[in-house]
């Protein structure tokens, strides 16, 4: 097996296993009163279920990301590529004609 698909499924593992301590303070806590809703539906074991996996997928997500982000990759070596050269950049003069406006006051004493 590939060492990214390795990495990938520790890396979920992971996850699903921070997701499962998330809820269990949850519940520990009663954030929110959880617990005692959790406890006294018919569907509770249900909502605690879905609770861990949407956060497992979450936190999956995340723990996978910062491992990529945080592999070392050697980019300090030049590798060529396009030069593209700077234009030198100086401002031009524009001529624009501009027409006296008419003020309020002197349309006001025209009429």
């Amino acid at each position: 097996m590939p060492k990214l698909i390795k990495m990938y499924i520790t890396q979920v593992i992971i996850g699903f296993i921070v997701s499962a301590v998330f809820v269990g303070l949850l519940l520990w806590f009663n954030v929110a009163n959880l617990a005692h809703l959790v406890a006294s539906s018919k569907e509770g074991l249900l909502a605690v279920f879905l609770l861990w996996l949407f956060n497992g997928i979450v936190f999956a997500g995340v723990q996978f990301a910062i491992r990529i982000m945080n592999m070392n990759d050697d980019d300090d070596e030049p590798r060529g590529g396009l030069r593209q050269h700077s234009m030198n950049r100086e401002p031009a003069l524009v001529r624009v004609p501009v027409q006296a406006k008419r003020t309020y006051r002197a349309r006001n004493l025209r009429h």
